[in-house]
């Protein structure tokens, strides 16, 4: 599954300069992971009822060419490097086509003590539904 999610930028996203403060894009990747999660037919609530929740682990990130006020981008989230508690999400952050910043976000699964866990059954198959369908 290759997920495009839509956001404005509004005023409170950008710095002095009118750019996107950097910071910023961290929450525009996140919200598109969850939405993407989320289209997946994973629900975090019921997950974490359950004694498990996805964290990030780490974040990669490179910044190619700032976003202004107003600006329409598209949000590109993909997975792969599925392993037994980890994937890597992929994401991009495009205007008009062209990339403006990109980054690897690996996620964990942790379970109810805090530590790294295998995938629960039912979501590793929602999961994998994912990593197929961002292959093809």
């Amino acid at each position: 599954m290759i997920h495009h999610w839509p956001i404005r930028v509004y005023y409170e996203d950008t710095d002095l300069a009118g750019i996107v403060y950097y910071a910023n894009y961290l929450r525009f990747i996140e919200r598109a992971r969850s939405e993407m999660v989320r289209a997946a037919g994973i629900d975090q609530v019921a997950m974490k009822a359950s004694g498990f929740v996805f964290a990030v682990r780490r974040v990669e990130a490179d910044y190619l060419s700032p976003a202004k006020y107003d600006d329409e981008l598209i949000v590109e989230t993909t997975l792969d490097r599925l392993k037994g508690a980890s994937f890597d999400m992929p994401q991009t952050v495009f205007r008009d086509g062209v990339a403006l910043f990109r980054a690897r976000v690996s996620v964990v699964v942790l379970g109810a003590h805090g530590r790294a866990a295998r995938l629960p059954a039912d979501i590793r198959a929602k999961v994998e539904t994912i990593s197929a369908d961002s292959s093809a």
